[in-house]
């Protein structure tokens, strides 16, 4: 009788950790250079150097294998851009911090980026949402919003309803990395720049 996978991830033994890990790793290379159609289990188990009934051992399904690797990409993104806002002095910095570490990661992650996009966009062109908000798992406008919320609070931003304003930033976002997935001779810096303005003209307080 084969061993059983332990489904309590504190039990897994180191070596069982590194397999995860390394069949992650491989799924992100895959679906970052095939696309989400053809990474199968059998490509990832060939690119992992192992058989696919370890690939099931590990992830009893490509569904689970191809969420967890999903889960990892949006947990570093979302570590990425909380570290540089936490760095702000004042509420302000952060939205402009907020708006720079999203251009930032996204730039230098492209690989990460096409994960995100081969899975939760359609087929047809990569436009439409499979499930629509499904892009903000882990809390992606409510961060920004809270953010906007605080900024108010330190009375440094004018008085707007936070959600629609997190979520036209966050979609201004969105609309300059798809452009720039497609047409990489886009300079994301003066891109950044721009979008720091276009949100500072949006929230700031003027008085």
């Amino acid at each position: 009788m084969s061993p059983r996978r332990s489904t309590d991830p504190e039990a897994a033994t180191f070596t069982e950790r590194a397999r995860r890990q390394q069949l992650i790793d491989c799924t992100v290379d895959l679906i970052s250079s095939r696309g989400f159609p053809s990474t199968s289990l059998a490509a990832i188990a060939e690119r992992a150097g192992v058989s696919k009934a370890a690939v099931l051992y590990h992830f009893s399904s490509k569904d689970n294998l191809t969420r967890a690797a999903l889960t990892q990409v949006l947990e570093q993104f979302g570590g990425y851009v909380r570290e540089r806002v936490e760095r702000a002095p004042d509420p302000l910095a952060a939205v402009v911090a907020y708006v720079h570490a999203m251009i930032d990661y996204q730039r230098d992650h492209r690989r990460q980026v096409r994960v995100i996009t081969e899975m939760l966009l359609d087929d047809a062109g990569g436009t439409r949402l499979k499930t629509p908000g499904q892009h903000d798992t882990y809390g992606r406008w409510q961060a920004l919003a809270a953010l906007l919320e605080e900024g108010q609070r330190a009375g440094v931003l004018r008085e707007f309803e936070p959600r629609a304003v997190a979520l036209a930033i966050g979609g201004a976002i969105d609309g300059v990395i798809g452009h720039w997935l497609d047409h990489p001779d886009l300079d994301l810096d003066a891109a950044a720049a721009e979008l720091e303005t276009f949100t500072l003209n949006a929230v700031a307080r003027r008085d």
